[in-house]
């Protein structure tokens, strides 16, 4: 149903607000889709040119080993190097975890950064700073303090093509892929559901069942009328819900570019398999999908890598999809001409202690992680080095921070740009981190 409500708001970016256009299709975090294309159009003027690249940020939730990934230690002792062996990757002297093997047939496509550290071994905090590059200093579990990376990307480049979100969160948002201070407009468009499921459709972009075509065209034309005479009574006089933004909202709707991205079932059989029939490898799959069509930044949740208890089982059971889906994004993105254009990440929020603990597990540990790094345009190749036993850096030593700035830097957003906080203080993208200089 379509619905003008009628009592004004200002919300937290202080701008005022009228209303919302309700569709009866418009989930966004409870704002409507016409808020978020204003948003966008308000943000254009301080916001650089466009120039198609992107970014696909893979959250590893829960912190994944570095021993059975990418930096695997096998001259260490057992309680050291683990259960699991390794595999020789396509550069002479590399080898991978076992688990990693399709990764490592295309790791000549990758830059493993295997020297990013912080100082926390919590999930929140941890989660907080991989995110956004800030540690989070509140209660476990709040919101944002802080904008994270996908909220920038949207607040600052916006989409590569209209009609389109700038930031899609894939199933779910971060643990901390929030907006904060920038706005609720700046959320992610999620699409929730399994994405490996047959009759999988993002419900979003799907007219209410009590609306049809014809119903809503009357809706296009009344507020056409409606914004050629004013006739809405605005105390603040702004008539917000009826101004071309709202008319954008409609066409995102209704035409048909939205819909063909998120549509993965149009892709062939060969390429779902490719990917690999599971959420992890479809979600990576519809990412490519939408920064093919013109999304700036896709963030796919991948969780389950907290593991305490019994590493090497839990590793089999979700690393080989893990594997099968990276591998293939890497190839497929080389293989489209997008490996300049597309910038690919998969980082967690800390790697696992150096020893095996009495579970058969390990436990968290923020002093060393690996970091992928493919596409962009980036050199590559391995990046710094952990001890013989896997605890600190010994080479090139980087933080989360680094790995946000050379995200930036791949989108053409200066970190040192600033936005005012709740408490209307600037606050800038980064207050520390430089890209990763052996990559770019």
């Amino acid at each position: 149903m379509l619905t003008v409500w009628g009592k004004p708001a200002s919300f937290c970016d202080g701008v005022p607000r009228r209303g919302f256009l309700k569709a009866g299709v418009l989930g966004l975090g409870g704002l409507s889709l016409a808020d978020l294309l204003r948003y966008k159009a308000e943000a254009a003027s301080s916001a650089r040119p466009m120039h198609g690249t992107s970014v696909i940020f893979v959250e590893l939730a829960g912190g994944p080993t570095q021993f059975e990934t990418y930096d695997p230690k096998p001259q260490a002792p057992v309680e050291i190097r683990g259960p699991l062996g390794t595999v020789p990757t396509c550069i002479p002297g590399v080898v991978f975890s076992e688990l990693m093997a399709q990764q490592a047939a295309v790791a000549d496509k990758l830059a493993i950064v295997r020297s990013v550290h912080h100082d926390s071994n919590s999930h929140d905090p941890s989660s907080h700073l991989t995110q956004t590059g800030y540690y989070k200093r509140g209660a476990k579990g709040s919101a944002n303090e802080m904008p994270c990376l996908g909220s920038v990307v949207a607040r600052v480049r916006g989409p590569n093509q209209p009609a389109l979100p700038a930031y899609v969160a894939i199933p779910r948002v971060m643990r901390n892929g929030g907006s904060a201070f920038l706005g609720k407009s700046f959320n992610p468009f999620e699409t929730v559901g399994d994405l490996n499921s047959r009759d999988f459709r993002v419900k979003n972009l799907s007219l209410a069942g009590d609306l049809n075509m014809s119903r809503l065209e009357d809706r296009r034309a009344l507020l056409r009328h409606f914004d050629r005479t004013r006739q809405i009574l605005d105390l603040e006089g702004s008539a917000a819900a009826v101004d071309d933004f709202t008319l954008q909202a409609f066409d995102m709707v209704t035409g048909p570019r939205a819909r063909q991205a998120f549509d993965i079932q149009a892709e062939s059989t060969a390429t779902r398999d490719r990917y690999g029939r599971n959420s992890v490898g479809q979600g990576l799959l519809l990412a490519r999908r939408l920064v093919e069509a013109g999304v700036t930044c896709v963030t796919v949740r991948v969780t389950g890598w907290d593991d305490h208890n019994q590493i090497a089982q839990r590793m089999k059971q979700k690393g080989v999809d893990y594997d099968h889906g990276m591998a293939a994004l890497v190839a497929d993105l080389y293989d489209r001409g997008l490996s300049g254009d597309v910038l690919v990440v998969a980082m967690g929020e800390f790697g696992r202690t150096p020893r095996v603990n009495r579970n058969a597990g390990r436990d968290h540990w923020g002093a060393v992680m690996s970091v992928l790094l493919a596409g962009g345009g980036l050199n590559t190749g391995v990046v710094g080095a952990s001890n013989s036993k896997g605890e600190v850096p010994v080479d090139s030593p980087y933080r989360p921070e680094d790995v946000l700035a050379t995200v930036y830097r791949h989108l053409g957003i200066d970190t040192q740009s600033t936005f005012l906080d709740f408490a209307g203080r600037p606050r800038y993208v980064l207050e520390r981190g430089r890209p990763i200089a052996e990559v770019v």
